[in-house]
C-alpha cells in the first residue's frame, strides 16, 4: 500500500562535483543502507512500506530517504534519495513516498533535534500498539531503556497524506524519542542513525519479550518508579558508545555477507 508523492520533484541529480558529494554524506548513506539491510534480515519492515530518514550532514533543511518501491533488502548507499522539506529530490533517481515524505520532512523541520527518524510496521511492537493502555509494562530490563522516553499517538487518523498529518505526529512525539501509533506501528526518533537504529533493535526486542510473557496469562511484575529512572539513566549514560558499535558490527556482518549495500 505505498503511495507515490504526487507534488512536484525534481532528479534525478547526479552528485558529483557538488556539496552532497562528501566523505561524511557518502558514511551517512552507508549507515543508513546498512540499517535497511539490517532490518530486512530481523523481519522488521513491512513489504516496500516502512521508512527511514536521516538529516544530511552539512545540511539540516535535507534529508536521506529510502525510494519508493524498494524493500529495505535492495537498499544501497547510492540508492538513497536527498529530499529538501518541500518534497523535491535534490538528489538521486527515484522519489520518496508519500508518507514516508509527510511524516518525515515535517518532523525533522519541527523537530531538528531529530537526526534520524525509524518508522516500521515491526510485528511485536506494533502488536503493542493495537492493545489497550500503554504499550510497555516495564517489567523487562530491555524495555527500561525506554522509560521516560516514549509517546503515544491515541488517534489514529488514516494515512499520512499530507502535512497536517505530519504536523500532528510531531506534536504528538513533542520531546520524546519513541512513538508509538496506535494501529499503525512505530516511529524511532535521535540524534544520529546509530542511536536510531540501536533504539529500533532493542524496542522490537523489548515488545518480543514482553508478549511472550503476557502470552503466559500470568500477570506481569514492573519494577518500581525508582529502580526504573535509575537503570533508564544507567543505559542513556552509555548509548551513544554502544550504539555506535552496535551499528560498526551490523556492517561488519553485512560486509561479509551482502556488501552490495555499500554501492
Amino acid at each position: 500500500m505505498a503511495h507515490e508523492l504526487t507534488i512536484p520533484k525534481t532528479g534525478p541529480v547526479l552528485l558529483r562535483n557538488s556539496s552532497l558529494d562528501t566523505d561524511e554524506i557518502w558514511q551517512a548513506r552507508i549507515d543508513l543502507a546498512a540499517s535497511l539491510r539490517m532490518a530486512a534480515r530481523l523481519g522488521l519492515e513491512e513489504g516496500i512500506c516502512n521508512h527511514f530518514s536521516a538529516v544530511v550532514p552539512g545540511h539540516p533543511d535535507l534529508f536521506l530517504v529510502n525510494r519508493l518501491g524498494w524493500a529495505f533488502q535492495e537498499a544501497t548507499a547510492s540508492s538513497l534519495l536527498i529530499c529538501d522539506f518541500e518534497g523535491n529530490v535534490i538528489a538521486g533517481d527515484g522519489v520518496p513516498e508519500a508518507t514516508a515524505f509527510y511524516i518525515h520532512a515535517r518532523l525533522h523541520k519541527m523537530s531538528p533535534r531529530v537526526g534520524a527518524a525509524f518508522h516500521t510496521h515491526m510485528p511485536n511492537a506494533t502488536a503493542l500498539s493495537m492493545v489497550e493502555g500503554e504499550p510497555l509494562v516495564w517489567a523487562g530490563q530491555t524495555a527500561l531503556k525506554f522509560y521516560g522516553r516514549v509517546a503515544i499517538d491515541e488517534h489514529y487518523n488514516g494515512l499520512a497524506l499530507d502535512e497536517r498529518e505530519g504536523d500532528r505526529i510531531a506534536a504528538v512525539l513533542s520531546d520524546k524519542d519513541i512513538l508509538f501509533m496506535k494501529n499503525h506501528g512505530v516511529m524511532v526518533c535521535a540524534p544520529n542513525i546509530a542511536e536510531a537504529w540501536d533504539d529500533l533493535y532493542y524496542l522490537e526486542r523489548a515488545a518480543e519479550v514482553q508478549l511472550k510473557a503476557m502470552s503466559t496469562g500470568r500477570k506481569l511484575l514492573p519494577v518500581s518508579h525508582e529502580i526504573a529512572s535509575a537503570a533508564a539513566r544507567q543505559m542513556r549514560e552509555g548509548d551513544p558508545e554502544s550504539a555506535r558499535l552496535h551499528l560498526e558490527s551490523v556492517r561488519r556482518v553485512l560486509d561479509q555477507q551482502q556488501p552490495a549495500y555499500r554501492t
